[in-house]
């Protein structure tokens, strides 16, 4: 069983453009990808599900780009590209 895990990283401008072109290309091709955060790597897979959240309070508005998926997904996809975002 994976140990549960919650952090948040801020990347410079650069940085983050990077990710996301990255990540931009796994999500066009269809293909898994690594990405290490906070010291951490693992592997999404090609079928996360992705989705973009919008909040608003407190005198504060946020948009959270988020991938979701079953840990036996990443476990088992086979086809990972060996690319750290």
């Amino acid at each position: 069983m994976t140990a549960p895990r919650d952090v948040e990283r801020v990347y410079s401008t650069a940085d983050v453009v990077a990710k996301l072109r990255r990540l931009a290309d796994a999500l066009e091709s269809e293909t898994s990808f690594r990405i290490q955060i906070a010291g951490e790597r693992f592997r999404v897979p090609a079928r996360a599900q992705f989705s973009v959240e919008h909040e608003r309070g407190d005198g504060e508005e946020e948009v959270e780009f988020q991938l979701k998926w079953k840990i036996e997904d990443a476990e088992g996809d086979e086809d990972a590209e060996g690319t750290v975002v």
